[in-house]
């Protein structure tokens, strides 16, 4: 299940999960952004317990996308322990969105 984040909810994934946290940030107007939306739900389901997944709206959330550097939408951010391990901008599939994850993770 995808988790619409705000600043709080962010905040509060990245101190308390133990598990990695997958964040798209993307905005209601990209048209990219909602053609990979429902890839981007299908892995979120996938993933099921192994991750905690994640939208934050740049738009609600400025000074969030702000801090956390998000200059292109969507951009898919990896963290872990709070920490960012990678990134990837306006993946083109499901399927590589896996292959980041996994490269990312290490797995």
């Amino acid at each position: 299940m995808t988790i619409d984040m705000n600043r709080e909810l962010f905040e509060k994934a990245m101190k308390e999960s133990d598990r990695p946290v997958l964040v798209e940030f993307w905005a209601p107007w990209c048209v990219y952004c909602r053609r990979i939306g429902p890839a981007f739900d299908k892995l979120a389901g996938q993933l099921g317990e192994s991750m905690i997944v994640g939208k934050v709206n740049i738009d609600d959330e400025e000074k969030l996308a702000e801090a956390e550097q998000i200059e292109v939408i969507p951009t898919l951010v990896l963290y872990q322990n709070g920490q960012a391990l990678g990134s990837i901008v306006a993946p083109e599939s499901k399927a590589r969105i896996e292959a980041f994850i996994q490269e990312t993770l290490g797995k």
